[in-house]
């Protein structure tokens, strides 16, 4: 399966990449949030790729469920698909934009593919091991098997290094950060956060403002994998596939924090 959701992910990069260089159209959501041409091609070739190869897994698309199109999860096992993760990013022609699959199981995402075209690394995890791939940026072959080396989280020491978010940071995260003695932070778009963890690159990811479950779960499964974890601020692991919510909308995150277990 992994292989399939890399293959399917670079080549929704390299569209992504052709809008990126030709200028994307830029539409507003009504949550005023950016969707440009580029997340709707990325979102049809993912969607086509995992309807050829699983059709009998449904998917939870960010643009299709903006769009009413929410397939029934009951079974358990689903897809969730951001097309492009950091759109912000890719609109401001910062780099740090990628493509998002993830497979949850039973609320747990389980294996998950982060693509960073435009800065030619894919992160992928899966039967609890994960791995870091460097690709020519561009336009790369699209290889049947995509080689990497494994990652893993690292130790935390004395002075960690925290993850925020560069575009949607809060006073409850700075706070957190103060509380916690934590001096060392750095802005970071997209789900690369989770994946610069799970490298040993940092430490620690607060986010105590909103996001949806298609831009945590195959970043929080590459976590998961190389030796973190995602927790509530409760402290319980964050779950997926949340419908019915009183207090958000269907599969919203609550405020969480991503980070090494060691």
């Amino acid at each position: 399966m992994l292989d399939i959701l890399e293959r399917s992910a670079v080549a929704a990069g390299r569209a992504i990449l052709d809008i990126y260089h030709a200028g994307p159209a830029v539409t507003y959501k009504q949550d005023t949030s950016p969707v440009t041409d580029a997340d709707h091609s990325a979102e049809r070739i993912i969607l086509a790729d995992l309807a050829a190869a699983f059709p009998d897994i449904p998917v939870i698309a960010e643009e299709a469920v903006a769009a009413g199109h929410v397939p029934d999860i009951a079974g358990g096992r689903f897809f969730l698909v951001d097309p492009l993760d950091g759109t912000k990013e890719f609109v401001e022609r910062n780099s740090h934009f990628t493509v998002n699959i993830g497979l949850i199981e039973d609320g747990v995402p389980v294996a998950g593919v982060v693509y960073a075209p435009a800065l030619g690394v894919l992160y992928s995890a899966g039967s609890g091991q994960a791995k870091k791939a460097v690709l020519e940026t561009g336009r790369p072959a699209l290889p049947s098997t995509v080689p990497g080396a494994a990652i893993r989280c690292r130790p935390c020491g004395d002075r960690p290094l925290a993850l925020i978010s560069r575009w949607h940071n809060s006073p409850e995260t700075l706070d957190y950060l103060t509380d916690e003695g934590i001096a060392d932070h750095e802005a970071i778009g997209s789900s690369l956060k989770f994946c610069l963890i799970a490298e040993g690159l940092a430490d620690i990811y607060p986010r105590f403002s909103r996001t949806m479950e298609w831009d945590t779960a195959a970043g929080d499964a590459i976590l998961r994998a190389a030796g973190g974890e995602t927790l509530t601020a409760e402290g319980d692991p964050l779950t997926y596939g949340k419908r019915g919510q009183r207090s958000d909308s269907d599969f919203a995150n609550p405020w969480f924090i991503a980070r090494s277990k060691s």
